[in-house]
């Protein structure tokens, strides 16, 4: 199988078609009388990944070059309003295609997860964050990794340590980071319910007696590193090295992906190109471990 955006893109394309024609519930909802989309979702959907991995931070300059260069793939494309409109409509699609595509990997049953949390910075002036939509649910926080305050929102993401997601959340800034991986636990029962003995990996934040118990209690055998005060944790000497897996996550993210760049205005409008960049990095992984790449990470194939 030919490894490129192309292949990509009809590959996630047919995913989506049988997903949606075994779960016509997951299609977004339009009235029963009246104009039907012009631009079916499998479309929008695979639209949505060749838009994220090559880097169209812009919506219009993307839709112009789709209508030059893709007119063949795609006949019809609405404009920049519409289709911002049929993304945000999408986003509960795009989060179960994200999920129908992990446990489509060989690496969904690794027994090892590294858990971390990175900026997505919505908003630079003040003047912005004082009239901005996201007022509210974004917050200012601070990001250690670049001794620098922001503002916007975090995202939180549980990955195997072959970079695949398997859990996500976009928070606050200023969310506990343990309070929210707990909450996307219990919203995800069937997550923990067949890996007794998972192994998670974080940072000094993920700390807590009481914390620590209810992982123990769910299966979740936590590693940190000590905090001050603290006598040495097991498993210290592997931290440094796999610490900087999610990092290396985080910054495929914001370095290929523009996650810094998503454009976002609304909370719908963030949380959509938040979806469509962790859908694009999960296809890559999917499509890498189906065509037998020795780095699932890659995306070097697809970003042009």
């Amino acid at each position: 199988m030919t490894q490129d955006l192309n292949s990509l893109a009809q590959a996630l394309y047919d995913t989506t078609q049988r997903l949606l024609k075994h779960r016509p519930d997951l299609a977004p909802w339009c009235p029963a009388i009246g104009f039907r989309p012009r631009l079916p979702d499998a479309d929008l959907v695979t639209l949505a990944l060749m838009q994220a991995m090559p880097g169209h931070t812009d919506e219009t300059r993307w839709l112009r070059y789709a209508r030059t260069h893709l007119s063949e793939r795609f006949p019809y494309l609405p404009q920049q309003s519409g289709y911002n409109k049929r993304l945000r409509k999408a986003a509960p699609l795009i989060r179960t295609l994200i999920r129908y595509l992990a446990t489509d990997t060989s690496v969904w049953t690794d027994n090892t997860w590294v858990i971390d949390s990175t900026p997505v910075e919505c908003a630079r002036s003040r003047e912005t964050v004082k009239r901005s939509d996201l007022a509210g649910w974004a917050q200012y926080g601070y990001c250690a990794s670049h001794s620098r305050f922001f503002w916007g929102l975090r995202l939180h993401l549980v990955c195997t340590l072959s970079g695949l997601p398997v859990a996500f959340a976009l928070t606050g800034a200023k969310a506990d980071e343990r309070t929210t991986l707990a909450g996307m636990f219990e919203d995800d029962p069937g997550l923990l319910a067949q890996r007794p003995g998972q192994i998670l990996i974080a940072d000094k934040n993920y700390y807590g007696r009481d914390f620590e118990r209810s992982l123990d209690q769910a299966g979740v055998s936590l590693l940190r590193p000590a905090r001050k005060g603290e006598p040495p944790r097991a498993g210290a000497a592997f931290f440094r090295p796999l610490r900087q897996v999610i990092e290396s996550i985080n910054q495929t993210f914001k370095g290929q992906l523009d996650l810094e760049r998503h454009g976002g205005r609304t909370p719908g409008g963030v949380i959509a190109r938040v979806l469509q960049r962790i859908l694009a990095l999960t296809a890559a992984i999917w499509h890498n471990d189906r065509t037998g790449q020795p780095v699932l990470r890659s995306l070097t194939a697809y970003d042009h």
